[in-house]
C-alpha cells in the first residue's frame, strides 16, 4: 500500500499563442503524501499552488509542455519553494517565448522515472500538442496525467504553431493506449477520462484516415 494520493487545484488565466489569447481554466495535480510533492503543471497562480503543497517538501515542478498557460506560474513556484523546473527538451522554443530570461532546471527526457512518496511516476515522451509534450504515468495509483495530450473526448488541440495532428495520434495509439484500460487520465483542461473510454474516440481519428 502507498500513501501518496493526488491533489487537484483549477487555476484560472490566459492562452496565447500565435498572436491571439484566450481565457481559460487549468488543471494543476499535486501528486505526494504528507511529507513530499511533485507538481504537475504550475498555471497561472504560484501562491494558490503553494499554499496547496503547504509544508511539504516540492521534488518537482513538472512541465507536460510548454505552452503559456501550464508554465506561466513556474518560475514563482520554483523561487518560492527550490523545486527544479522540469520540461522536455524540444519544448524550449515554447518556453523561452514565456521566460526567456530563466531556464528550465533539468530535462523530462523519455522514459524518465520520478519517485515521490513512495510510487514512480515515468516519463511518455508524447508529441503532437507541442513537440516536447510529455505524459506521466503512475502505474502505483493507476494514473496518467496527460496534459494537452489527451482529453476527455479524444486528441489535443493542433491548430497553432508548433502542433501536427497526425503526430498526436501516433503518440496517443503507440504510447497511451496501450496501458491498462482501466488508467485515469488525469487531463490539462476539464474532466478526467480513462484509456478505455477514449479508445474508441481514437479509432474514430483511425478510421478518418489520420
Amino acid at each position: 500500500m502507498t500513501g501518496a494520493r493526488i491533489e487537484h487545484l483549477v487555476t484560472s488565466g490566459t492562452f496565447s499563442l500565435d498572436g491571439g489569447t484566450w481565457d481559460v481554466d487549468n488543471n494543476v495535480w499535486i501528486v505526494g503524501d504528507d511529507r513530499e510533492a511533485v507538481v504537475v503543471d504550475a498555471a497561472h497562480d504560484a501562491g494558490v499552488i503553494a499554499r496547496a503543497v503547504g509544508g511539504r517538501t516540492l521534488r518537482a515542478i513538472v512541465c507536460t509542455h510548454a505552452h503559456n498557460d501550464h508554465i506561466d506560474a513556474a518560475p514563482e513556484l520554483a523561487a518560492r519553494t527550490g523545486a527544479p523546473i522540469l520540461l522536455h527538451q524540444d519544448d524550449l522554443p515554447l518556453w523561452k517565448q514565456t521566460h526567456p530570461d530563466r531556464l528550465p532546471d533539468g530535462e523530462l527526457a523519455d522514459g524518465r522515472v520520478l519517485a515521490v512518496a513512495g510510487i514512480e511516476l515515468t516519463v511518455l515522451h508524447t508529441p503532437g500538442h507541442a513537440p516536447g509534450a510529455v505524459c506521466l504515468y503512475a502505474p502505483a495509483l493507476a494514473a496518467l496525467f496527460s496534459g494537452d495530450t489527451l482529453f476527455a473526448g479524444g486528441p489535443g488541440a493542433t491548430g497553432r504553431s508548433y502542433s501536427h495532428f497526425p503526430t498526436i495520434v501516433d503518440s496517443i495509439r503507440d504510447r497511451l493506449l496501450t496501458l491498462p484500460g482501466d488508467t485515469v487520465v488525469h487531463t490539462g483542461h476539464g474532466e478526467t477520462t480513462t484509456i478505455a473510454a477514449e479508445a474508441p474516440h481514437l479509432q474514430e481519428w483511425l478510421d478518418r484516415g489520420f
